[in-house]
């Protein structure tokens, strides 16, 4: 027996489903949880991972192999960095991002060369991820902000100027970048409070509540310490120095809350930021564009550092 729908052409939707309890806001579990998973809203997840393993594959064909160095005791805390042919140039730290459970340094070698070619060194930090730390978000903010710190005292080392010292993030990334630049540097490092120069930060997570309600409490063992300390949007006071807060139009509705509501707050609070919405891209896709100079966020980046391309 034929379906009458197919045969005029349409198609059945799916019964709705019952909307449960609210968690956060307006959304139930299901909502909040599926806000929360970026595979619910970029099909294309895989293969613009698949792309940027080749694509830095050949970027270390074309650079070299980077300087690896050690900023901490444990095997995994170690950096690279694809220096520059000038002396004493700035610096960029990239925070890579992976939902706080995956990749490596060296699965983003592509975001180096737009800095090498324009007269900065790129870091690229590895750190342990929240399975290998038993669910403890401090252990990896600890390990960011170790890193950060290492740069800045070590930075002469490789030719770079500690005081035009950069920190980037993608995803949970941006919000590891965003515990760098709320960091107290004074109090935990003894180093100046303006230790970093500028920052990007896109598509992070700036407060950890909606988080922690989330499926991701199921391998992140938050605490109320947790969620506070690691919240940038709740230490304003600390960020000294100007911000880039980007997201795109085609990620979830709580990442691109987040940033709306992180970036309302600094300007709120007196800080300098700029807020980049970048139109038709999904959370994969907006990080190409850091690779471009005259991409979305490579041009907003080299702008914040003062620098050009060749």
């Amino acid at each position: 027996m034929t379906d009458s729908s197919v045969l005029s052409g349409e198609r059945k939707s799916a019964p709705a489903r019952p909307k449960g309890p609210p968690v956060w806001r307006d959304m139930d579990q299901q909502e909040l949880d599926a806000a929360y998973d970026q595979s619910k809203y970029a099909a294309n997840q895989a293969q613009i991972q698949g792309r940027r393993l080749a694509l830095s594959a050949r970027a270390r064909a074309a650079l070299g192999e980077p300087l690896r160095l050690s900023y901490g005791a444990s095997p995994i805390e170690q950096l690279d960095v694809y220096r520059t042919s000038q002396a004493n140039a700035p610096v960029n730290v990239f925070i890579h991002g992976g939902a706080w459970r995956n990749g490596r340094s060296a699965d983003f070698a592509y975001l180096a060369e737009i800095f090498v070619r324009a007269g900065a060194h790129s870091v690229i930090l590895d750190f342990t991820n929240i399975d290998d730390a038993g669910g403890n978000l401090m252990t990896m903010a600890a390990q960011v902000r170790s890193a950060v710190a290492f740069v800045y005292r070590n930075a002469t080392s490789f030719g770079g100027d500690p005081h035009r010292l950069y920190v980037s993030g993608h995803s949970s990334g941006g919000h590891l970048a965003g515990t760098v630049v709320s960091a107290d540097w004074c109090r935990d490092f003894g180093l100046p409070a303006d230790v970093v120069k500028g920052g990007l930060l896109c598509s992070g997570m700036y407060d950890l509540k909606p988080v922690r309600l989330s499926h991701r409490s199921s391998y992140v063992k938050f605490t109320d310490e947790i969620e506070q300390e690691l919240s940038a949007l709740r230490h304003l006071d600390r960020i000294a120095c100007p911000l880039v807060v980007a997201y795109g139009t085609c990620e979830t509705p709580e990442f691109q809350r987040q940033a709306r509501d992180f970036a309302a707050a600094l300007e709120a609070a007196g800080k300098p930021v700029r807020l980049l919405v970048a139109e038709g891209y999904n959370h994969f896709e907006i990080l190409e564009t850091l690779a471009n100079p005259y991409g979305l966020l490579g041009r907003a980046v080299l702008a914040q550092m003062r620098l050009a391309m060749e």
